[in-house]
């Protein structure tokens, strides 16, 4: 049994041991199943562990799956959330997170932040300014929603779902692919699947175009050094696993004109198939038939990745609050 979790943050799972973060994923299941007994020997709180207790939930731009889940996940477990749209706080014109944050801390029991990346200045992203001044200035714990390097509710439903379809993580061959899209995106999902599968102990393939790596300085702290390829093709052989993905390029950030012309000479890397029985996992929304085919995304695992936002997400909370 790992350490007491309780009043840690959840901004990266890298922040968090193997065995704490299967223990989070215990909890999940444990709540997804309904098990009163095992989620009461879990969280020690019985069928309301969170009665009481208030989150605040601060984006700074509008969301569907994360919203809802978090606010149907605090009401479920006996709490209440509080959504606080880009138009409420500003923050960074009219309220500065130190400000925030620590009135914040003051009112309720947990913060929930959604940053997203300026994508104009390469270095500054690379800091995630945003997540981490409120990790610096709050009192109460502070839940990543997405940040500008990470992602690490959807990493945590992404390992939750992996386990449901092959029984296992570890040992599992799994594909993270770059694919087309026509803008520019952050690479907190892409960055947080590969820290928690190599995390668990799969064994991680990653395909992206030349022009388009992840942060090296991330993959080198991986515990399991991901396999680079520049092939889609090369990259789904052999994969149990497939996720594909969209993330910008660090050679061109900040210039998206540039970008583009790179960008669109790889519309070829739309994910059309998956080796035979293999599960597809993609974070959602996709462009279909851009990013994805709909013979794909029609025979995936998508829905039950995004129901497990919830419940992964409700573990985080029984163990942190």
């Amino acid at each position: 049994m790992p350490a007491d979790l309780k009043g840690r943050s959840f901004v990266s799972v890298r922040d968090f041991s193997a065995e704490e973060l299967w223990h989070v994923l215990k909890t999940a299941v444990a709540l997804k199943r309904r098990d009163a007994s095992s989620l009461a020997q879990q969280v020690g709180g019985g069928s309301a562990p969170l009665a009481g207790k208030t989150l605040a939930m601060l984006f700074q731009k509008p969301s569907l799956r994360t919203r809802v889940s978090f606010e149907a996940g605090m009401t479920q477990l006996g709490g209440h959330a509080i959504y606080l749209a880009p138009s409420d706080v500003k923050l960074g014109e009219r309220e500065t997170t130190e400000d925030v944050a620590q009135v914040l801390s003051r009112y309720v029991d947990a913060i929930a932040v959604r940053a997203f990346p300026g994508l104009k200045s390469y270095e500054e992203d690379m800091a995630d300014p945003v997540i981490e001044s409120f990790r610096k200035y709050s009192k109460v714990p502070v839940v990543n929603m997405e940040s500008a390097l990470w992602h690490p509710c959807q990493g945590m439903a992404d390992a939750m779902t992996i386990r449901e379809k092959l029984g296992k993580v570890q040992g599992a061959r799994v594909t993270l692919t770059w694919a087309y899209h026509p803008k520019a995106l952050p690479m907190a999902v892409p960055n947080s699947f590969a820290a928690i599968v190599s995390q668990l102990g799969a064994d991680l393939t990653i395909a992206h175009p030349p022009e388009f790596p992840l942060e090296k300085r991330f993959l080198d702290a991986l515990p399991r050094r991901p396999r680079i390829v520049h092939s889609k093709d090369q990259g789904l052989e052999g994969a149990q696993v497939v996720y594909a993905k969209s993330w910008g390029s660090p050679a061109f950030y900040g210039r998206w004109e540039e970008e583009k012309k790179v960008r669109d000479g790889y519309k070829s890397w739309i994910c059309d198939r998956v080796p035979d029985g293999a599960t597809f996992l993609h974070c959602l929304p996709v462009r279909r038939n851009v990013e994805v085919a709909d013979a794909v995304l029609d025979r995936s695992a998508i829905y039950d990745e995004a129901e497990n936002r919830l419940h992964v997400q409700k573990a985080i909370l029984s163990e942190l609050v």
